[in-house]
C-alpha cells in the first residue's frame, strides 16, 4: 500500500508578527498536528529563501505522512483533526496567514549516478 502525503503551505504573518506567529505555531499548532492519529511522519519547513534569489513562495511548509488515503479520510474524521482546523482558522484571523493545501501519493526517484 501507497503512503499518502498532505502538504500544507502558509503564508507569512504580517509583518512585526511573526515572532507570536512562531510561538504560537510551536507552542499550539505543532502539538495539534503531532496528535493526529495515524500520523506516519511529520516533516516542517521554514523557508528562508527562493530559488535563484527570489523571495519564497511560502514561509512555512508542513508535509504530513500518512499509511494510505484511507488513513488519512479516517483522520480527518476525529476530534484532533478538527481542533487543528479550528485553530488553523485562529491563525488565519490573528496573523493574517493564508494556507494552500494538496494531497497526493509521494513517488521516489531513482537519481542518475552523481546525483
Amino acid at each position: 500500500m501507497d503512503s499518502f502525503k498532505a502538504i500544507s503551505c502558509w503564508s507569512a504573518p504580517r509583518p512585526g508578527e511573526v515572532e507570536e506567529f512562531e510561538r504560537h505555531y510551536w507552542e499550539v499548532h505543532v502539538p495539534l498536528a503531532a496528535a493526529i492519529p495515524g500520523t506516519v511522519s511529520l516533516t516542517l519547513t521554514r523557508t528562508d529563501e527562493g530559488l535563484e534569489g527570489a523571495p519564497p513562495s511560502y514561509y512555512r511548509v508542513a508535509e504530513t505522512v500518512f499509511e494510505s488515503r484511507e488513513a488519512l479520510a479516517a483522520a480527518m474524521r476525529t476530534p484532533q483533526w478538527a481542533a487543528l482546523r479550528a485553530d488553523a482558522a485562529v491563525m488565519h484571523e490573528r496573523f493574517g496567514v493564508t494556507l494552500a493545501n494538496g494531497l497526493g501519493t509521494p513517488r521516489p526517484v531513482e537519481l542518475s549516478a552523481g546525483g
